[in-house]
């Protein structure tokens, strides 16, 4: 079988039509003939063809039945294409069926990503934010202690050293100092 390229629904349409028609003209040029053909005889009944005339029509019936089967046969071909494209017709509908199906299906799923990812970030982030959570309660417990222990230290250092820290004169002598014997 020859792969021909597959016309759309519309030109196999056009062609089909056009087939019917052409078929149907055929048809009546048939009928035609034949009610000529027996009104010519009915019409005829004591008339006695001539051998020559009788010839002639009989050669003209000859290739009248080959016209015939002439288009006998072409309208069996072209049965035989409509039958064809039928089944092609068929096939691409369930083919256009089953891809509008699974486009929905995508545009479906397409549209329910943004839930889906939203949810899976979110489960994912949940531990992250429990872990972060825990880890500033601990840095919170951690700075309370330092400063506890800070405080503790710097009061324990101040009673165990005395330090001497300088006094400053009060407010009846002078409050710049003089380098007078440097």
């Amino acid at each position: 079988m020859v792969n021909q390229p597959v016309p759309n629904l519309p030109e196999l349409q056009t062609e089909v039509t056009r087939l019917h028609d052409e078929l149907e003209m055929r048809d009546q040029l048939v009928q035609q003939l034949s009610q000529e053909l027996f009104r010519l005889v009915k019409g005829n009944t004591g008339f006695m063809p001539s051998p020559e005339v009788s010839e002639r029509h009989m050669s003209e019936m000859r290739s009248l039945r080959e016209q015939l089967q002439g288009v006998e046969q072409q309208v069996m071909f072209y049965q035989e294409q409509i039958a064809a494209r039928d089944g092609e017709i068929y096939q691409l509908r369930q083919s256009v069926q089953e891809l509008t199906d699974r486009s929905r299906m995508l545009e479906q799923v397409v549209q329910e990503l943004p839930q889906i990812y939203k949810k899976k970030f979110t489960e994912r982030l949940a531990p992250v934010k429990e872990k972060m959570a825990l880890i500033q309660r601990e840095n919170r417990q951690l700075q309370a202690e330092l400063q506890s222990v800070s405080y503790r230290l710097a009061v324990r250092t101040r009673r165990t050293t005395h330090i001497d820290l300088p006094s400053f004169p009060r407010m009846g002598s002078p409050a710049i100092p003089t380098f007078g014997d440097i």
